[in-house]
């Protein structure tokens, strides 16, 4: 019996070993051949398994409940209001790029929206809140962006402080407070047109500019009593119609809490901010001033908050070895897996971002990710957002911009306790998602498309 096991082991090695010997001389002999018989169907199949299981894998939001579009405040008598209908400029424009599907031809006098263009502002500043299970933490950052949006925006033409600032005041490094420097919008410039061929850049027509800020709330399925205390939170501070509290009937993630809140800003700019108050919102200015500083001819810019000033701190020298670890890995991950762009960005996961309204369509719409990892994306959807032109100071266009240009601007910040995040499984998780991520962007399992 082990004679013939044996015998069995040598024919089987043999035939391996007659096989090798003919696929090597047939490489040498006839390569095209080889290529074409063996390694272009096992690329081919590889492709289309990654592809396939990637259609599997890669995250796909759900839509939203009709609950889910309206949204709560408080009245003036104190009392809470019944549920009402959320804005959303998302859904217009998802209407208007059926619009165009179906009418790719334009028939004389029938105007077709541009994909590309969002309704106007209503509010000069709109902040979107996630919250899951954050009664604890949650207070004391809504108390931080009341007083500096009261001061700095008021709330429309009455109610707040109204100190309503014709410019924003850029606060001093390190100050909690606006400093004196006022920053001029200056992408106006941008929108001038030229005065009779003189050479005279005329200002652009003066329009009644937004006023006020809001407050989005969303709350991803909290089991404790948050939505009570942000609506309590109103309620003492007169927040009528300006904070307002979503609720998601089922949990989507942080991402999906941002982009839902997002799909109904009315803000000139938007801005979301963790619930835990890590960010210094004082440095709200920054990011406007920063993001004016890049906007392009279309008024797209992007302004994203960043700890990275903040490395060798005694914030982040405190830290675990692990987390440190954990963090410096991840970024390296990211500079593999991301567009160029995207990987010189020194922290995307700051909690702490701003958009411009223009820039709102070309991301929101095509967002994926509801984990952790939404930050990322955001950033790839940004960079390769479609060209708009360069247009020089007599309104003449010099050129196209590729992509929506993201400045990183240094934020205060500082560590608070409570977080939801799982240190080493959310890390894996982030750096898998990832990997999905990119992949489902390169194949085209994602795609700028309307969903």
């Amino acid at each position: 019996m082990a004679a013939d096991n044996s015998n069995t082991t040598e024919r089987l090695v043999a035939a391996a070993t007659q096989l090798i010997s003919l696929l090597f001389t047939t490489a040498r002999e006839q390569p095209i051949r080889l290529f074409f018989l063996f390694v272009f169907p096992l690329a081919l199949f590889g492709i289309i398994s990654i592809y396939l299981l990637l259609h599997l894998l890669a995250p796909k939001p759900r839509p939203p409940y009709p609950s889910e579009k309206t949204y709560l405040t408080t009245l003036p008598s104190g009392a809470i209001s019944p549920p009402r209908p959320l804005p959303c400029w998302y859904d217009r424009w998802h209407a208007e790029g059926c619009l165009k599907e179906q009418y790719p031809t334009v028939p004389d006098g029938f105007d077709v929206p541009d994909q590309a263009s969002i309704e106007p502002a209503e509010v000069e500043v709109s902040v979107v809140v996630p919250a899951y299970n954050e009664q604890d933490r949650i207070e004391v950052a809504l108390e931080e962006m009341v007083e500096y949006l009261d001061a700095n925006f008021g709330r429309g033409q009455e109610g707040g402080s109204g100190r309503l600032l014709p410019t924003l005041e850029r606060p001093k490094p390190g100050a909690g407070t606006p400093g004196s420097r006022p920053s001029t919008p200056h992408r106006l410039v941008f929108k001038c047109e030229n005065a009779l061929g003189g050479g005279r850049v005329q200002s652009p027509p003066r329009e009644r500019p937004p006023r006020g800020y809001e407050i989005i709330v969303v709350d991803d399925g909290s089991e404790d009593r948050t939505v009570e205390v942000v609506l309590e939170f109103g309620r003492r501070h007169g927040l009528h119609d300006v904070l307002r509290v979503v609720s998601l009937e089922k949990n989507r993630g942080k991402g999906g809490s941002v982009t839902h809140g997002l799909r109904h800003v009315r803000g000139k700019y938007a801005v979301f901010a963790d619930a835990d108050g890590a960010s210094r919102f004082s440095d709200l200015g920054r990011l406007i001033e920063g993001c004016e500083d890049v906007v392009d001819g279309s008024n797209r810019g992007v302004a994203i908050g960043s700890r990275a000033h903040l490395v060798g701190s005694e914030a982040v020298v405190k830290r675990s070895a692990i987390r440190n670890f954990l963090m410096r890995s991840f970024h390296f991950v990211l500079m593999i897996l991301t567009p160029p762009a995207t990987s010189r960005i020194r922290d995307t996961q700051c909690g702490f971002k701003l958009f411009s309204r223009a820039a709102l369509p070309h991301i929101v719409p095509y967002m994926h990710a509801e984990g952790w990892i939404f930050d990322i994306e955001m950033l790839m959807l940004a960079e390769s957002a479609p060209a708009t032109p360069v247009l020089a100071s007599d309104g003449s266009v010099i050129g196209t911009s590729y992509g929506i240009k993201v400045a990183e601007v240094p934020v205060g910040w500082e560590e608070v306790g409570g977080s939801k995040m799982s240190l080493v499984k959310d890390s894996v998780r982030m750096a898998v998602g990832l990997a999905v991520l990119r992949a489902s962007w390169m194949l085209g399992v994602y795609r700028r498309r309307l969903t």
